[in-house]
């Protein structure tokens, strides 16, 4: 044992037996750990150490607390790869679809299309709204913002705000209500084709409305993607700025062709 591990505090110490258990398959997927005063009596501690040690799993998403249950060792999580080809993806097409892992939706794990718009605000004033209104070189009166949420499956996958003029906003988008996907829906409508200006991303801490939208704790770790989307022209049409949970999601960058062998 290295001298970090024997210096570490006690529960530190118990949560990595515990881990270890874990990782070896000692405790497989979905089973439940030994109650509280079992593992007092197994570890000779007290129920202190056990709920700090507890605390650290849960913490590192090893184990999920259910009250008055007991707590389980989590499922993995299933990522879902979003894969990009720099030099040919330029079509906007509304990610969600390039985002469904290959063979997924054949196999009945997701419900290709499952979006669903959530809100409406006509003319926004807060500060992402002007933020927005400069992005797409107009005023901020001129926009309507749209919120909502992806699922994959029947978990939420990420929250979404798209802004747009609201001349362009087409009446399947007007109001809140489930649609396939809201690019693609906005592209048919207008009868335009959309290209990637530009993309941004970074990391942030989930906020008390993504947080609830997403089922995760407030400050949990999210994915953030965004930016503008063009006509063939250069016109600014779309700003989106999507949020992810950050367990759920990596981004591929692909630097050599598929020739599909």
């Amino acid at each position: 044992m290295s001298n970090r591990r024997r210096t570490a505090p006690i529960y530190l110490q118990l949560a990595r037996r515990i881990q270890d258990r874990i990782d070896s398959g000692d405790l497989p997927s979905g089973s439940r750990l030994p109650s509280e005063p079992e593992l007092c009596e197994e570890f000779d501690v007290n129920r202190l150490t056990i709920r700090q040690a507890i605390a650290e799993l849960e913490r590192a998403a090893s184990v999920e607390i259910r009250r008055g249950v007991g707590t389980f060792v989590r499922s993995p999580i299933a990522r879902v790869s979003i894969a990009v080809d720099p030099r040919s993806q330029r079509f906007d097409l509304g990610s969600l679809t390039t985002a469904i892992p290959h063979g997924a939706a054949e196999a009945g794990d997701i419900e290709d299309g499952a979006e669903r718009i959530i809100a409406v605000l006509p003319s926004p004033r807060t500060p992402a709204d002007t933020g927005a209104a400069g992005h797409l070189r107009c005023d901020p009166a001129e926009l309507s913002r749209l919120e909502s949420v992806i699922y994959i499956g029947p978990e939420p996958w990420g929250v979404n705000s798209y802004w747009l003029k609201s001349s362009l906003l087409p009446e399947e988008l007007s109001t809140p209500r489930r649609v396939d996907n809201a690019v693609r829906v906005l592209s048919r409508s207008a009868d335009i084709v959309l290209e990637y200006d530009w993309r941004a991303f970074s990391a942030i801490g989930a906020d008390i409305g993504d947080a609830d939208l997403l089922g995760v704790p407030a400050g949990a770790p999210l994915l953030v993607r965004e930016g503008v989307s063009c006509t063939p022209d250069g016109e600014p049409v779309l700003f989106v700025r999507r949020r992810i949970n950050g367990e759920r999601a990596r981004f591929v960058l692909n630097f050599r062709p598929d020739d599909g062998g």
